[in-house]
C-alpha cells in the first residue's frame, strides 16, 4: 500500500451542515476494478479535508492485491477524526462495497457515528432542474463550471490500473491518483448543490404575490400571478423550469413563480347534486327548495356533471385540492382553479402551501 498527502489549492468548501466544524468534515471516493467485492480490488480511497493551514487531499493507493486489508484499516483509522462523511453515490455504491469487502476480508467496518452525506441521493429529486443529460458527477461538475484535468472513466482506468500491476509506471500512477483526485476534489465544488434542495423542501419566505398583465409566447395578452420568494440557501447557477401552467426561475436567493391565471367563465360543482334541478336553457342548476317556481317542463333532475353555477373572475390553476372553493372549466378535468382574491393575497401561509404545490408538480 502507498499513501499519498498533498495540499490541494482550494480556497473554501460550502459547508453542508449546520453547526458542523470545517474540520470536522471529510469528503471521500472510492476506485475499484468493478462492481462486485468478491471478484474485484479496491485500489484507491481518496479523501479531502481541512486543517488549519488549508485543504489538503490523502490517498491510499494499492500497490499490491495483497494490502486490501491494511488500505482499510489504515482508512478507518483516519476515518476516527471526522464526524461527517461526504460523497457522491457513496451510499449507492462506496459504502456498501466498503462494508462487504471488508466482511469478506474478516476486519472491523465502522461507519457508525458518522453523519453521511449523498450529493447525489440529494439532487436526485431535483434532477429536471438541472436539464443535464445525467447526474453523473462530470455531467453534474460541467452544470457547475467546474473543470478536471482527468479525462478517463472509471471504466478505462480499471486496464489502466491492471496495467500498472505488471508494469509499475509511475506514469500510470499518476493517471490514477489524478482522477480520483479529480473526483474527490470536485465533489468539494459541487456541495452547493445541496442548496437546491430548499426549493422543493419548502424552505423559503414570501417576498409578494401580484397579479400583472403579461403576453404569452404568441403574443396575446393574458394575466398572471407572480409569486416572489426568498430562498434559505443561495443557488450558485440559475434554474428555471414549467408547464402550460406554471413557470420558475431561481438563483441566488431568489426564485420567482409565474402562474398563468384563467380570466374566462368557471363553473362550481355542487357536491349534492341529488338536491337540485337543472335547467337546460339556462344552462345551470338550482335547489330543490326554490324549483316549484320553474315549470316541471324546463327542469330535469340534476346530475354530477351539469349540476353547477357560473362565476367569472380571476383564477388560479391546481393539480389538488390546496385552495377551496373550487371551479372548473368541466366536470371531468383534474385540473382546478380557485379564485384570485385579497383574502388568498393576504394570506401567506395559503401562499406558500401553494408555492409548495407548484415546484411538487413541477418536479414530480
Amino acid at each position: 500500500m502507498k499513501k499519498y498527502t498533498t495540499r490541494t489549492e482550494l480556497d473554501t468548501i460550502a459547508l453542508p451542515v449546520s453547526g458542523c466544524p470545517e474540520d470536522a468534515v471529510l469528503y471521500f471516493d472510492i476506485e475499484t476494478t468493478g462492481f462486485a467485492p468478491a471478484k474485484t480490488l479496491l485500489y484507491l480511497i481518496g479523501c479531502v479535508y481541512k486543517k488549519q493551514d488549508g485543504y489538503y487531499i490523502t490517498q491510499w493507493f494499492l500497490d499490491h492485491p495483497r494490502d486490501e486489508k491494511d488500505l482499510l484499516t489504515d482508512f478507518f483509522d483516519f476515518l476516527k477524526g471526522y464526524r461527517t462523511l461526504v460523497h457522491y453515490n457513496g451510499s449507492g455504491f462506496d459504502i456498501p462495497y466498503i462494508i462487504k469487502k471488508c466482511s469478506l476480508l474478516g476486519i472491523p467496518c465502522d461507519f457508525s457515528g458518522i453523519h453521511s452525506i449523498d450529493i447525489y441521493k440529494s439532487i436526485l429529486p431535483l434532477k429536471k432542474l438541472f436539464k443535464t443529460e445525467n447526474l453523473k458527477q462530470k455531467s453534474m461538475e460541467r452544470f457547475m463550471g467546474i473543470e478536471r484535468e482527468d479525462c478517463y472513466s472509471g471504466g478505462e482506468l480499471i486496464n489502466i490500473y491492471n496495467t500498472y500491476l505488471k508494469a509499475k509506471d509511475e506514469r500510470l500512477l499518476s493517471l490514477l491518483l489524478r482522477h480520483n483526485h479529480d473526483d474527490v476534489t470536485g465533489m468539494t465544488g459541487m456541495t452547493s448543490l445541496l442548496n437546491y434542495s430548499c426549493i422543493k423542501s419548502g424552505n423559503y419566505k414570501l417576498i409578494s404575490v401580484e397579479l400583472k398583465s403579461a403576453l404569452s409566447a404568441s403574443g396575446a395578452p393574458h394575466k398572471e400571478a407572480v409569486i416572489s420568494l426568498e430562498l434559505a440557501y443561495s443557488l450558485p447557477v440559475r434554474v428555471s423550469y414549467g408547464n402550460d401552467h406554471y413557470y420558475f426561475t431561481a438563483f441566488g436567493n431568489s426564485a420567482r413563480i409565474c402562474v398563468q391565471a384563467h380570466t374566462d367563465e368557471l363553473k362550481y360543482f355542487y357536491p349534492n347534486y341529488k338536491d337540485y334541478y337543472y335547467l337546460p336553457r339556462e344552462d345551470r342548476s338550482i335547489h330543490k327548495s326554490v324549483a316549484f317556481y320553474v315549470d316541471k317542463n324546463y327542469r330535469t333532475r340534476a346530475k354530477a356533471a351539469n349540476c353547477y353555477s357560473r362565476k367569472t373572475g380571476v383564477f388560479l390553476p391546481q393539480y389538488e385540492e390546496v385552495v377551496s372553493p373550487y371551479f372548473k372549466i368541466d366536470y371531468y378535468d383534474k385540473i382546478t382553479y380557485f379564485e384570485f382574491t385579497d383574502d388568498f393575497r393576504s394570506n401567506t401561509g395559503l401562499i406558500l402551501n401553494y408555492a409548495n404545490h407548484i415546484f411538487h408538480v413541477l418536479l414530480a
